[in-house]
């Protein structure tokens, strides 16, 4: 038993030696103790440290019992038990989910791609100068990332652009948001959005700047404190970010801030404090402004829309029960929401700006839009291109030319959950955004 105990320790120490050299070889040096303190200190990194060890225990006792076979049975019968208990099962195993996960990806749908519609300028034909609409795209970067797809962008008539700067909590009852040292001092990681915005305005394309809350664990719209002090403290910190990049927003001619995405709670509660940084920030920024509210939050009771120049919605709303729909189908279950967006804009005279819209290239699509996919989707869920460009295209034919309406940013360009570029949705996109 002691022996056995001890077996585990090594395993569980080896596990920790290759999760540190697997840090410190992925990771910046900057970044090596955030990475440690995710994996460490979160669910899903301990979830995944605890899964490694349970492969690493599974090898070690794999591996003693064949040495043991070996060296009471020979070399012949430690092969053969190897061949036939290791090395054939998992032969099956692996050409069954191939085939499985072949088949899934099979879809029979040849779409005709239409290159008359694109774009062959080098600049953008600011359709928005003549109609107002947003001919939008969420286009996430790394920031280590060096070339933009701003050309891409353009064949495919898009006119706006979304950048989306994050900064960090680590998870919901967190009471501050990591801060910049300095509002207005750029950071390394901030020179790769000012480069961006540069590149994007050089070729007359617009820019929405959307800073995101991110977390390691839970979402931003349930952040739930204990009293009012705490709330107060996580919102100066929350404060100190958004005047960072509302002055980055200012200094490189940004036309549109997003001073919030999916706060629901904060929102609810703090109604006060977020009339107070609008005002803060119309002081130092001259462009528009929106806040981006998710589609099953009370929208429609956000007190301070009235302050911005657009209502933002997260339009990630259900609009099948079923997979695989049709479209009329589809957009049939834009009605209900139709009505709600619509009494929204006429309430507060303001439009209607999808700040993020997205479907999965699967048969599910619009049924639950907003959930990502996982590793494991393509061993169940079957592939559909089809079904993602009908969702756009009911979208378009539903709301393009609603007066209330002002566009739209899927997400996103490349994604692989959400996939657009060189999808046959690129190119219904690129269809309706052509349209003036």
């Amino acid at each position: 038993m002691k022996k056995a105990a001890l077996n585990l320790v090594k395993v569980y120490a080896f596990t920790l030696l290759f999760v540190a050299l697997f840090v410190g070889f992925t990771a910046s040096f900057s970044r090596i103790l955030g990475a440690f303190e995710t994996i460490y200190t979160t669910k899903r990194g301990l979830l995944f440290f605890h899964s490694l060890f349970a492969l690493f225990v599974l090898l070690f006792l794999l591996i003693r019992y064949f040495v043991r076979v070996y060296r009471h049975k020979g070399l012949k019968t430690m092969l053969s038990r190897l061949l036939l208990r290791c090395l054939l099962p998992l032969t099956i195993l692996v050409f069954s989910v191939r085939a499985i996960i072949k088949n899934n990806l099979h879809e029979d749908f040849n779409y005709q791609w239409d290159y008359s519609i694109e774009n062959t300028n080098t600049h953008s034909n600011d359709a928005y100068a003549l109609d107002t609409k947003h001919r939008g795209m969420s286009v996430y970067r790394s920031w280590s990332s060096k070339d933009f797809p701003v050309d891409d962008l353009i064949r495919s008539n898009i006119e706006w652009v979304a950048l989306f700067p994050y900064f960090y909590q680590k998870d919901e009852s967190t009471k501050t948001v990591t801060t910049p040292e300095l509002p207005g001092q750029w950071s390394r990681r901030d020179s790769v959005y000012i480069n961006d915005i540069k590149t994007i305005k050089a070729k007359g394309l617009h820019v929405m700047l959307k800073p995101h809350l991110w977390m390691s664990e839970g979402w931003r719209s349930n952040i739930t404190l204990n009293s009012d002090s705490e709330w107060n403290t996580w919102f100066d910190s929350y404060k100190k970010n958004l005047m960072h990049y509302a002055l980055m927003a200012e200094a490189t001619g940004v036309e549109l801030l997003c001073i919030g995405t999916e706060l629901r709670t904060s929102v609810d509660r703090q109604p006060e404090q977020w009339i107070a940084l609008i005002k803060d920030i119309k002081a130092i920024y001259h462009g528009e402004l929106t806040y981006a509210a998710n589609w099953d939050s009370d929208f429609a009771a956000i007190e301070f829309w009235s302050l911005l120049d657009y209502i933002g919605i997260q339009a990630y709303f259900p609009l099948t029960k079923e997979g695989n729909p049709d479209l009329e189908t589809i957009k049939q279950g834009w009605a209900p929401h139709m009505k709600t967006m619509e009494a929204a804009s006429k309430a507060f005279n303001k439009p209607i700006l999808f700040t993020e819209v997205g479907y999965r290239n699967d048969i599910y699509a619009t049924v639950s839009p907003w959930e990502w996919g996982s590793a494991f989707d393509r061993l169940y869920i079957k592939k559909s291109d089809r079904v993602q460009q009908l969702a756009y295209e009911a979208l378009f034919e539903t709301l393009w030319e609603q007066p209330w309406f002002a566009g739209l940013y899927p997400w996103q360009w490349n994604s692989g959950d959400f996939p657009i570029r060189n999808k046959p949705s690129e190119n219904t996109i690129a269809k309706w955004y052509g349209k003036e």
